[in-house]
């Protein structure tokens, strides 16, 4: 032993280098023996939960009406994890009956007080799950605790709050919400902000007109994305008053809306927007025009395939195909218009209807001046020769129909 030792001491400096070697092969050795032993203790974990799971779900019609007693289970943290996950789970996809039947098992069983009591008393990641888990919930009794959550230091608990009321899909929950955030300003990312909102003002969206002169600029930006999806033809009168507001948002929400009123008051106005300097609204504007399928909004589709942007040249195309019984006269105003990425936009968008055979079938059958301009157009796609000109009016009033 003694020699050994010696010899390994006469390495010099290469004896660390095998000191070196030796640990790491220690180190590898404990670290694998770590894995196995975490893989062991989960497998035995998880052929536990899942024994548990199924006995709970042999049992679960009993359990949920109070046929097996409360105090079996509830004093087990383990079973109380399970049961309020699965019920939870059921009540995503529940009926109104049977998620009236899962909520009343819930009060009585008093998971739904415990959750609250942690929500209002714990802190951290265990109050973020409480909060997460109420609003699931849905239950009417959860929103002052979720009230309360938005108004954490945690920016965490915020976020879970307003998830979490954003579940509830209420107006009081929505009416929770607008206020904290009239209190305190856009301090959580706008997109959970604003699908909280979407889901909560969906049922009464009046409840977001008050908020919405909020002076803090981006707030006003959430606020009108949201006005712009649960908007309803009650609300046209206070959305011509967002039409030419500051905010770009505003104006496109008021754009979207728009396609929800009357024709008579909406298509003015979305023909004004369809000018706005800002791409996004001319969009909003030329998508709610084509959505009226009013044949008075056809001039300003056809103003729409002259715009600078895209999308906007593309949807005002999809617009106009919809007018089918037009085809021809409509047709024959694009090829008037001179512009040919306005031109190529109406042929994209007709021949993803399938509808190139019809049009040219009806060209051949028409008695317009311009038949054989049409046709050549048609096939070749290009305004390289000469076209007679249209005047502006005449085209887009036979385009209407007028």
């Amino acid at each position: 032993m003694h020699s050994t030792f010696s010899g390994f001491l006469n390495l010099g400096r290469s004896s660390f280098v095998l000191k070196a070697i030796v640990f790491v092969i220690v180190a590898d050795v404990l670290f694998l023996g770590f894995i196995l032993l975490r893989r062991a203790y989960r497998k035995r974990y998880f052929a536990i939960r899942d024994a548990r799971v199924f006995a709970i779900r042999g049992q679960w019609d009993a359990i949920t009406s109070g046929k097996v007693a409360y105090s079996t289970w509830l004093k087990k943290a383990s079973d109380v994890q399970l049961i309020e996950s699965m019920v939870l789970d059921a009540l995503e996809i529940a009926s109104p009956e049977e998620s009236a039947r899962l909520l009343r098992f819930m009060r009585v069983s008093g998971l739904i007080d415990k959750r609250i009591s942690e929500a209002r008393q714990l802190h951290g990641w265990r109050r973020q799950a409480a909060l997460v888990a109420l609003g699931r919930t849905r239950a009417a009794e959860s929103i002052p605790a979720l009230a309360e959550g938005l108004r954490d230091r945690d920016s965490e608990s915020q976020l879970a709050a307003v998830r979490g009321l954003g579940h509830m899909a209420s107006p009081e929950a929505a009416t929770e919400i607008l206020n904290w955030v009239d209190e305190v300003g856009l301090v959580v990312p706008a997109l959970p902000l604003q699908n909280a909102l979407l889901q909560t003002c969906a049922e009464r969206p009046q409840v977001l007109l008050s908020h919405l002169q909020n002076k803090d600029a981006a707030v006003r930006e959430v606020l009108g994305r949201v006005l712009g999806e649960v908007a309803t033809s009650s609300m046209s009168p206070y959305l011509l008053q967002f039409a030419d507001d500051e905010q770009p948002e505003l104006r496109a929400a008021a754009a979207r809306g728009l396609s929800y009123s009357k024709p008579a008051t909406a298509i003015n106005a979305l023909a004004e927007l369809a000018k706005d300097k800002v791409w996004f609204v001319r969009l909003r504007a030329i998508v709610s025009l084509g959505t009226l399928r009013q044949p008075a909004a056809i001039p300003f589709l056809l103003r729409g395939l002259t715009d600078s942007h895209r999308l906007v040249r593309l949807r005002a195309a999809e617009s106009l195909i919809d007018f089918k019984p037009e085809l021809v006269q409509i047709f024959e105003a694009v090829v008037a218009l001179r512009d040919q990425y306005g031109l190529h936009a109406y042929l994209a968008a007709l021949e993803n209807a399938d509808l190139q055979e019809r049009l040219e079938t009806e060209i051949k059958a028409s008695d317009s001046g311009q038949r054989e301009i049409l046709l050549e157009v048609l096939r070749t796609t290009k305004l390289s020769f000469e076209i007679p000109p249209v005047p502006e009016n005449a085209s887009m009033a036979a385009a209407s129909g007028s």
